[in-house]
């Protein structure tokens, strides 16, 4: 359910803490975290809050949309998922895509289409559909990319989520002329 600043405060009460600084409190616990099963559940918490709008702002502020872009480099699948999860929540927020896109986003995403976790190779796709627009087509639209979204949607008997969700892509984004 998505927040506005009523429902927040009536959520939140008197004593409670403000969203703005429970989110800090989040990433400050991830920059000291020291065990990977920490970081997984600190960031796995961000995404979650990365698709309500009320949060954008905050999440910009506090630069998580950074942070999710780097879990992406991570060797552990766990905050690659949970980081990639991140940016396509919060992606279809045009600020949240011009930040994501101005920080070196798009290659990180198409890397994780070849991801063994199929969370991850969702995710992806789903961060792709909507940053892909005319100024990022070139970057996106490459042969080798639309090759692997093609044999997604192809999988219809493997898994017909993911089907279906690189199917919408293509018919979205590729001239059908």
């Amino acid at each position: 359910m998505f927040t506005n600043d009523q429902r927040q405060a009536e959520r939140t009460g008197q004593y409670g803490t403000p969203r703005l600084q429970y989110l800090q409190d989040l990433v400050t616990q991830f920059q000291n975290a020291t065990s990977e099963e920490s970081k997984e559940r600190i960031v796995a918490n961000l995404a979650n809050f990365a698709y309500d709008p009320y949060n954008y702002s905050f999440l910009r502020q506090l630069n998580v949309l950074e942070l999710f872009l780097d879990c992406t480099t991570e060797p552990n699948e766990k905050l690659i998922e949970f980081g990639i999860g991140g940016i396509c929540n919060s992606c279809v927020d045009p600020a949240n895509a011009i930040i994501i896109v101005q920080s070196g986003g798009i290659p990180l995403i198409i890397q994780c289409l070849s991801s063994p976790v199929k969370n991850t190779v969702n995710y992806a796709l789903g961060a792709l559909y909507y940053l892909c627009n005319p100024s990022t087509k070139k970057e996106i639209l490459k042969p080798q990319v639309i090759g692997i979204i093609k044999e997604y949607s192809n999988a219809e008997t493997v898994d017909s989520i993911l089907s279906n969700l690189a199917k919408a892509f293509l018919d979205q984004h590729l001239d059908h002329s």
